[in-house]
This record gives C-alpha cells, sequence and structure tokens, in this order.
C-alpha cells in the first residue's frame, strides 16, 4: 500500500513483515539446489518471491513491459549467480538488489534522463485543523486513483524508496543495504521522495485533502 501522504508524515508502516524461519529455510534448501544444477530450487524460489519482485521492478521502472523483461532477466541473473547467494542471510532482499542493479542500467541505457535528480523540494508546512475530514472518507477511492497518478509521476529513485519502505516493508536499514547507500542518506531520500508526492498531489487538488 503507498504511503498517506496527508501532512506528509513520514511514520513507520503499521506493522513490519518478518520473514518466517520456515520461509529462510525453504529459501535455503532451494539456493543449494539450484547450485547443484537442480532447477526444482529455482521454481521454489520463484514460487515465493516473484510476485514482490514483480511489483518492486514495476514501481522501479515505471513500465510492465520493461520491468517484465527486467523479470526475467533477473531471475536468468540469479540462476547463473545463485552461488554468491550468502544463505546465512534472508533470499529476497538479494533478490531485489540483483533486479534492482539490472533495471537501472535498463533505465541507464534506454531512459537516462529519467535518472536525473529533480528539483529540492520545499519543506511541508502543517495546514490548519489536522484532524481527520470525515468526508475524507467518501471520497477514499477517488483520492486513491489521484495517489497512484501522482507516485506514477515521480522518478525513479523516489518510487523506488516509497515501494520499499511501504510496500515491501523494508526497515530502513535493509533499504540502506539493498540501495547501497549510508542509513541517512536513505532517511534522505524517503523525505525528498514523499515531499514531492506530496506537491504532486497539492498541484492535483482539492489542496486541502493533502494539507
Amino acid at each position: 500500500m503507498l504511503p498517506d501522504t496527508t501532512g506528509c508524515v513520514l511514520s513507520a508502516p503499521s506493522s513490519v513483515p518478518q520473514v518466517a524461519e520456515a520461509t529462510l529455510d525453504l529459501d535455503r534448501d532451494d539456493a543449494a539446489r539450484l547450485r547443484k544444477g537442480d532447477l526444482t530450487g529455482l521454481d521454489g524460489l520463484m514460487g515465493r518471491h516473484q510476485d514482490r519482485l514483480l511489483r518492486y521492478l514495476r514501481r522501479l521502472l515505471g513500465d510492465e513491459t520493461m520491468a517484465d523483461d527486467v523479470f526475467q532477466q533477473t531471475w536468468v541473473r540469479v540462476a547463473g549467480r545463485i552461488r554468491r547467494y550468502d544463505a546465512t542471510r534472508p533470499f529476497l532482499p538479494w533478490l531485489l538488489t540483483v533486479g534492482r542493479n539490472l533495471g537501472l542500467d535498463h533505465l541507464r541505457r534506454y531512459r537516462p534522463e529519467s535518472l536525473d535528480e529533480g528539483p529540492e523540494p520545499p519543506a511541508p508546512t502543517q495546514g490548519p485543523g489536522a484532524t481527520e475530514d470525515p468526508l475524507a472518507r467518501v471520497a477514499a477511492r477517488e483520492r486513491r486513483e489521484r495517489l497512484v497518478a501522482a507516485f506514477d509521476g515521480l522518478a525513479p529513485h523516489d518510487r523506488e524508496v516509497l515501494s520499499l519502505r511501504f510496500e515491501e516493508g523494508l526497515s530502513l536499514k535493509e533499504m540502506a543495504a539493498l540501495v547501497g547507500a549510508p542509513l541517512p542518506t536513505v532517511k534522505a531520500r524517503l523525505y525528498r521522495a514523499m515531499a514531492r508526492l506530496r506537491a504532486r498531489l497539492l498541484e492535483q487538488g482539492p489542496r486541502d485533502e493533502w494539507q
């Protein structure tokens, strides 16, 4: 679920999913099979993680066709480099890192301008009357549609941090490890992404819905 930007409050997800130990064991077993050339291991890994990988790539790339291509490339790369996977760590972050690297290479090759940093967003201000407007519930669907449209218009790096935090439920520390950036940098990226998303929503109006 995408974040509610009302007031641009950077709250953590209500519940961060923890990878069950049973899933970790299954991933380790399947990775071990794949290392031995047994493709049933790849089937198991794909069965558990393909949906989250595809969702992440679609958010990062902003194009379903491109995301589908990179999705296929990612699993080919996983099969070829499974020996680089550290089985003492969860599989999903490693998988997303492989997909991220391929996705960014794709953007650099075909849409390099999309990776340019946008202008620094202004610091958000807290509007009067922070209490929830009961009428907002009636317009929930319309607000959701505007939120998705505003999200899709963000740059790839902005979409990425928002998706990792609020859809995939990664902690800031996990995000830092995945994108290869210091924790303060990831925090700043997330703040700027939220601010840019809020600015887009304010442009769409009505303004009092996003103040």
